[in-house]
């Protein structure tokens, strides 16, 4: 019996943990044996054979997600079945069907006796195996001279023999190949990109505010809480920076343990995907940025506003701190100290606060937060498509909080 058949059989026999591999072959049973690289009668949609090795691995693990089980197949370096190909080959493992276009089995050809010499090395006598198919069920066995060999598929036993060296995966890697230089060059092309942009939004915010005529408006009403505070200690005054003076700044913790950080803050707030902080560095090589610009984008072309993003309150200078309009918190006293306010209540009554969390962390985590007034935002550890959802809740309530400032 050929290994689809055989495996099929056993398949539709629920008997799949009766073939066992042994050193580089499959035993099914009692009754068969096959080596681990012979090839099947399956063909792939991309041409090639599966060997029997990978008929056995995938319909052992045909109840997993498709793409746990390219990592699974690849990581025991085994071909792995096509998306394509599943259902149809289950199908056939199952016995669902009978057959499909993919499959190829090798027809053997019976040359006749009275037009066909006898090949002295295919021809046995004394191996019953070579008989013909009618000699064998029969009940009475033809004389010698009349049995007719089967013609046996030299070809087809080499190849089943044969194991593939290279699969797509490993033609694709580049050993011994250094792209080190590759990516330096498009960093330094992005720093530039964003530098360039930087320039870029703040010159079109000047021009917009001027058109808009916001010269007479700022973020905070002037004058307000000038002065000195009650310890008679000089205050710095808050007059806040005109609309179109300066591009508004959002600040982010330097400290790493946080989730937002200058390292991927652009990534969350612009694409709406979290990435870890120290994935982010080992991407851009340590190089950590002064400074990064991030935009909230109606659609591809059209740029609705854009904000500065800094995580070094202790180098902003007094005008500085009325371009200021909103903070991650890390949930720690020490991130604000030296700031130019008296309490948390003034802070964030100037300047709007997100704490970004996990969603499956313990309250205890955000138990200091919550005597803020923060808006606490939430993502998964694991579902990233949930991530866009939490960046628009951040943008939602920072454009908000900007306009409802911009006209007191």
């Amino acid at each position: 019996m050929d290994p689809l058949s055989a495996l099929r059989d056993f398949t539709i026999r629920g008997e799949l943990d009766k073939i066992i591999k042994v050193n580089d072959e499959f035993r099914f049973g009692k009754d068969y044996s096959f080596p681990c690289s012979a090839e099947t009668a399956y063909r792939s949609k991309q041409g090639n054979l599966y060997t029997i090795e990978t008929l056995i691995y995938y319909i052992k693990n045909q109840h997993i997600r498709h793409t746990e089980y390219l990592q699974n197949a690849r990581s025991q370096k085994l071909q792995a079945v096509t998306l394509p190909d599943r259902k149809p080959l289950l199908e056939y493992l199952e016995g669902k069907i009978s057959s499909n276009d993919a499959i190829e089995f090798v027809v053997p050809q019976h040359p006749k006796a009275e037009s066909a010499p006898f090949d002295i090395e295919e021809y046995r006598p004394d191996d019953p195996g070579m008989l013909r198919g009618d000699a064998q069920i029969g009940g009475d066995v033809e004389d010698d001279k009349t049995r007719v060999p089967e013609k046996i598929d030299y070809v087809g036993k080499i190849r089943s023999m044969e194991r593939p060296l290279k699969d797509r995966e490993l033609l694709l890697e580049c050993r011994q190949r250094d792209f080190y230089a590759v990516l330096v060059a498009s960093t330094r092309r992005e720093e530039e990109r964003q530098r360039l942009e930087s320039q870029q939004r703040k010159d079109g915010l000047v021009a917009k505010s001027r058109l808009m005529g916001s010269d007479d408006r700022g973020f905070w009403k002037d004058g307000e809480d000038a002065g000195f505070d009650s310890n008679s200690k000089p205050k710095m005054h808050m007059k806040g920076s005109k609309l179109g003076e300066g591009v508004p700044i959002i600040l982010v913790p330097s400290a790493s343990q946080t989730l937002i950080t200058i390292y991927n803050v652009k990534e969350f707030l612009e694409d709406g995907v979290f990435i870890p902080t120290d994935v982010k560095i080992k991407q851009m090589q340590g190089a950590k940025p002064d400074c990064v610009t991030v935009q909230k984008k109606f659609s591809r072309d059209r740029v609705v506003t854009a904000y500065e993003v800094r995580d070094k309150p202790s180098a902003l200078k007094a005008e500085d701190w009325d371009r200021v309009v909103a903070v991650f918190v890390l949930g720690k006293e020490w991130q604000f100290k030296d700031w130019p306010f008296k309490d948390h209540v003034e802070i964030f009554n100037r300047i709007i606060g997100f704490f970004l969390r996990f969603e499956d962390d313990s309250i205890e985590s955000a138990k200091i937060v919550k005597q803020w007034n923060v808006k606490i935002i939430s993502i998964s550890k694991n579902k990233r498509h949930q991530d866009k959802t939490a960046a628009l809740e951040v943008w939602g309530k920072l454009e908000e909080f900007v306009r409802s400032r911009s006209h007191n």
